[in-house]
């Protein structure tokens, strides 16, 4: 379900040429999770620990809790005040940490990813490395901060090290390299065994992650009866887990061609989940059913949220997207392209960068981009795409024709509304 790239491209698709599938949803089967209910963002364990906070506080027990469960409220939300609050705990428990210091720096590390505040997760993971405690989850975090920022060899050094054995980390970690690599087959292989080892743990929060991380791998595969089944499964464990509903609806409206349904399933989510992406997800639906209307409205949500300064740098590559095909603001594109390579020098950060020279007219600086930085280093259709098209720009026939053959077995994860952009490549 990969449509980070794909969001608003505005093509039309009518239904007389749109392939339907089989359909393998039910909407008896979710709709008891649709009832959206808001989520708890408080309690009286967290008021207790919270309480215990002040600003000359060294309750050290009390900032570790309090981080944690504001973590919690924001994976539960969306809303980015809950993220900053449990950086601001997981900083001043760095600050006056005696003993367990590595474990708080790591914490602090995931913090900053999830910010995509990379190279300061980095700085985290470090000094937790340094300190040497728990070393086996610092190596498993600076495997991730190395794949964030596209330091591939440094990230697989990291990854050997955890290989002893088969642990629930090394196998999520596994599978996350191998499908960096394009080797899907492997990716899932690992990620079942991930999903194995979780269930006999009893963890719900793991068995929870690999459910929903399985069924998108199953996506990717084709094999979306099985992403629909692992879906449920999610939401048996949490009724109120918007990722496997967002993973349903897309489902409904990528692989059955049904958006009005799509929009359903999305609307009780945005109810009390308010991630800026879902609303793009939305326009992206709108725009597909021609509903010029619920797309400005979800555009305009998108825009409103996203202008909260607390977001930083988390909805770069989402910006560039818009800026790229919706709004023509294109040295605006060019821009924000430029820091998130310095952020994240990544394959698909550099593809951002080629496909802003592109649309301006640049299409050697774009292929040069391409050739250097992105050819053979990602597998990611999103990317793919724009690769094909700026090969095809530069004359590269042979290239992009190629390309547009894989693309079109990747139709699913790309989106209906790519289906007209792929044929004209």
């Amino acid at each position: 379900m990969k449509y980070l790239f794909t969001i608003l491209t505005f093509v039309l698709l009518q239904s007389c040429t749109t392939t339907t599938n089989d359909k393998i949803t039910n909407s008896e089967d979710y709709d008891q999770y649709l009832q959206s209910v808001a989520p708890k963002t408080t309690s009286k364990y967290f008021d207790l620990w919270n309480s215990k906070i002040k600003p000359d506080s060294i309750q050290l027990t009390s900032f570790g809790i309090v981080a944690s469960q504001y973590d919690a409220y924001f994976k539960a939300t969306g809303e980015i005040d809950y993220l900053k609050k449990s950086e601001q705990a997981l900083e001043k428990a760095v600050e006056i940490a005696a003993i367990g210091r590595s474990g708080y720096r790591r914490s602090l590390a995931r913090n900053y990813i999830s910010q995509h505040r990379f190279k300061e997760a980095l700085v985290q993971a470090e000094a937790a490395l340094e300190i040497g405690a728990g070393l086996k989850e610092t190596q498993s975090l600076l495997f991730d901060v190395h794949m964030e920022l596209g330091n591939y060899d440094l990230a697989k050094t990291y990854l050997d090290s955890i290989k002893t054995g088969s642990s629930f980390d090394f196998l999520i970690r596994a599978a996350k390299w191998n499908d960096c690599k394009g080797d899907l087959t492997s990716t899932i292989n690992y990620m079942e065994q991930a999903k194995n080892l979780a269930e006999k743990t009893y963890s719900k929060p793991l068995i929870l992650w690999a459910y929903t991380n399985l069924a998108d791998y199953y996506g990717h595969a084709g094999r979306i009866k099985e992403s629909y089944a692992f879906y449920l499964k999610s939401l048996e464990l949490d009724q109120q887990n918007a990722y496997a509903k967002k993973g349903i609806a897309w489902i409904v409206f990528s692989y059955e061609n049904n958006p009005q349904e799509a929009l359903r399933i999305l609307d009780s989510v945005t109810k009390n989940h308010h991630s800026p992406d879902y609303y793009l997800l939305k326009a992206e639906i709108a725009s597909f059913m021609g509903n010029q209307k619920e797309q400005s409205i979800n555009l305009d949500e998108y825009i409103i949220r996203t202008k909260n300064p607390k977001f930083g740098d988390m909805y770069n590559a989402y910006n560039i997207d818009l800026y790229l095909n919706e709004t023509g603001q294109l040295d605006k594109a060019l821009e924000l392209a430029k820091r998130e390579v310095e952020n994240r020098p990544t394959p698909e950060s550099y593809n951002f960068l080629a496909y802003s020279y592109f649309k301006l007219n640049n299409k050697k600086e774009a292929l040069t981009i391409i050739e250097k930085y992105v050819e053979g280093k990602t597998f990611e259709p999103g990317v793919l795409i724009n690769v094909a098209e700026i090969y095809k720009a530069n004359g590269y026939k042979a290239k992009s024709n190629a390309l547009k053959q894989e693309l079109m077995g990747a139709l699913y994860e790309l989106g209906p509304s790519m289906k007209s952009k792929i044929e004209s490549l």
